[in-house]
């Protein structure tokens, strides 16, 4: 990775000059690739994210927009608080130190933060992770052997003991490859922390929270609790570690 920065009326963008030739090849604009027939797909969720080829590469671009009760005020515009508090910014930042302790995430492409006075609007590029489907997906689809959800559990373990806390651990965060390797995603306004019994266990009841409420709107969802107790053994928690504190 070689970034490069550009700075000009307000907008702040960096991008991995090994992947882009120059400033004019970077477009955070779903306009822009759809004219260049680079959009080969998309995802729908709190905002639309658009799959790109770039190049024979395939990235995943996101706007980054609000959620909850605030978002009815405000859909994507956040505070002004100085780039290196921008929440593509650190979230690029995230990714660089995870990337380099190994852990399994995406790697950042490029990013935008447009400063408009004290608010700001910001988007992120990252490379796709191959033939990978969300963990939700595929239980719409199928059931997962003992040994995926075992794999899912180890994965979460060791983002924890890197001291990783992932903001929002849930079923569409997750992705298994064709491989079976699993990988997380979207780490806006995740972070580093000391690892600690307690928001550890809160990121896994986040997660059993997400299963179990989808488990209720979708007609099929190949989920059960000998699941989730799987899962678990992969992290390294029996019974008598998690009994009672995640129903």
């Amino acid at each position: 990775m070689n970034p490069v920065e550009f700075h000009k009326n307000g907008q702040y963008i960096r991008y991995d000059s090994s992947i882009f030739n120059n400033i004019d090849d970077v477009s955070f604009k779903s306009q822009v690739w759809a004219q260049r027939s680079a959009i080969v797909g998309f995802a729908e969720g709190r905002g639309t994210t658009f799959f790109i080829q770039h190049q024979g590469r395939d990235f995943v671009l996101r706007h980054y927009q609000r959620g909850g009760l605030i978002a009815k005020i405000s859909r994507d515009h956040y505070l002004w608080a100085g780039l290196r508090f921008s929440r593509p910014w650190r979230e690029w930042l995230l990714l660089e130190k995870m990337h380099k302790k190994g852990l399994p995430v995406p790697i950042p492409a490029a990013m935008k933060v447009e400063r408009k006075g004290l608010l700001y609007t910001a988007d992120i590029m990252m490379h796709r992770i191959p033939n990978s489907r969300t963990l939700s997906h595929i239980l719409m689809a199928e059931e997962l052997a003992e040994g995926h959800w075992i794999a899912v559990g180890s994965v979460i373990r060791r983002f924890h003991e890197a001291s990783v806390y992932h903001a929002d651990l849930n079923a569409n965060n997750i992705l298994l490859d064709e491989g079976g390797r699993c990988f997380l995603i979207d780490f806006d306004r995740c972070g580093l922390r000391k690892p600690k019994l307690k928001w550890q266990k809160e990121n896994l009841q986040r997660l059993k929270r997400s299963l179990n409420k989808i488990s209720k709107n979708q007609e099929v969802f190949n989920y059960s609790e000998s699941d989730w107790r799987s899962l678990l053994r992969g992290y390294g928690w029996d019974d008598l570690n998690y009994e009672g504190s995640f129903k």
